[in-house]
């Protein structure tokens, strides 16, 4: 079931009318149709919202659909495709968008799609610019209409498809609002920058956050690693209470806590897991917040 269905279904489950929706929301009702409609996703604001609303998740409105919904309601592209043929470190930096999804893919290419449902000249505004070393690849967005951060992160969608079968590992530094996750397996991925929410499905090997800013985590369950590395900034990782991994305290004057429906808890590690989620960094705060 995509975003659309999800919404008309627990919309009408609670006995609100699109109209009541909007006006909870602060949007017009014709945007609630083109969101049910499956004509538009909803910014992440409101996503938060809704996700209020109807006391649910982001994970659950958004994990079966982002990756299907960003072609649908994205009118103007722009595509980047390059041959792989060995084993890569994929070195990314995209700047300032309003969200990447990351997967990997089935077939020997790197994928790099812009997408926007504002920008028309789309393919003169950005320019992916490649440089290959042996075992590297490194990949730039260059912004060559010096287009605002503001305007980026509120217009621009990156979806970067890295080769399942060369795909190394990965380093991307980017400020977005939404980083969504799903189906990548690689050795480690390092993420350099802001995000105001990150989605994580389907993926398993070491996935590591850097940043001066808070981050805010769902994920479905932890294969590998979760590393979180902050400097006076806080981490709140949403994490299903059946799929709970250790958690560490790697840094320094650093604090973790559990959660669970808004209350903090007790809660001690599992035995012989490889799996964990950890936190480095000075004076900063990790939050593991257990879901039903």
């Amino acid at each position: 079931m995509n975003f659309s269905e999800k919404l008309k279904e627990i919309r009408k489950k609670e006995g609100i009318s699109q109209e009541q929706l909007a006006e909870r929301i602060g949007v017009s009702r014709q945007a609630i149709t083109k969101w049910e409609t499956g004509k538009g996703l909803p910014d992440v604001e409101n996503m938060v919202i809704i996700a209020e609303i109807f006391k649910t998740t982001l994970d659950e409105l958004l994990m079966d659909s982002i990756t299907q919904a960003a072609p649908e309601t994205s009118v103007y592209t722009s595509e980047t495709i390059y041959d792989i043929d060995r084993e890569k470190h994929f070195d990314v930096n995209i700047g300032s968008a309003a969200t990447i999804l990351l997967s990997s893919g089935n077939d020997e290419k790197l994928h790099i799609k812009l997408s926007s449902e504002t920008l028309e000249k789309i393919d003169s505004i950005f320019k992916i610019k490649l440089d290959e070393k042996k075992n590297k690849l490194d990949v730039i967005c260059l912004n060559q209409n010096k287009l605002s951060r503001y305007e980026a992160e509120e217009s621009l969608t990156v979806e970067i498809i890295l080769p399942n079968k060369y795909s190394e590992s990965c380093e991307i530094t980017a400020s977005v609002k939404l980083l969504a996750i799903k189906n990548l397996h690689l050795n480690r991925l390092e993420y350099d920058g802001d995000a105001e929410h990150v989605l994580i499905s389907d993926s398993s090997g070491s996935l590591e956050f850097t940043a001066k800013t808070d981050y805010e985590i769902t994920v479905d369950k932890i294969t590998g690693r979760l590393d979180i590395n902050q400097w006076k900034a806080k981490a709140i990782v949403h994490i299903p209470e059946k799929n709970i991994v250790n958690v560490l305290n790697k840094g320094r004057k650093c604090n973790v806590y559990y959660t669970k429906e808004g209350k903090v808890i007790e809660c001690e590690n599992t035995v012989d897991s490889e799996n964990e989620i950890s936190v480095s960094g000075i004076f900063s705060e990790l939050v593991v917040d257990l879901t039903i």
